[in-house]
């Protein structure tokens, strides 16, 4: 069965976003996988200091054939850091996981599946 990581910005904490919410439609969209006989997991993370262990030990936790970068880490040019960890890390830590990016939280199955 194929296994795939999304990794996104956690959403509790973004400001003026109801977290409770897009938490909801997260799980919603990873539980999409399932349907599609993928094997899926997902890590929200912070722009702290505890971004780097947090990406490091679900990188490792398994072979992964694909991680899912997310838009909320992606598009938001203060974030810039956070993007560019989180990629040399996948690079690191899951050297064999292509590397996709959703548009929106709704399609991560969508992006997965273009590399699997």
């Amino acid at each position: 069965m194929p296994s795939v990581l999304v990794v996104g910005y956690d959403p509790h904490a973004i400001p003026g976003v109801d977290g409770d919410s897009l938490l909801r439609s997260l799980e919603a969209e990873l539980a999409r996988f399932g349907e599609h006989g993928v094997d899926a997991a997902m890590t929200l993370v912070v722009f702290d200091e505890s971004a780097e262990a947090t990406l490091a030990a679900s990188l490792t936790s398994k072979p992964w054939d694909v991680v899912v970068v997310g838009g909320g880490i992606r598009k938001a040019e203060p974030l810039l850091p956070l993007f560019e960890l989180t990629v040399n890390l996948i690079r690191r830590h899951a050297p064999r996981a292509a590397i996709a990016f959703n548009t929106s939280g709704g399609d991560s199955v969508v992006a997965a599946q273009r590399w699997l």
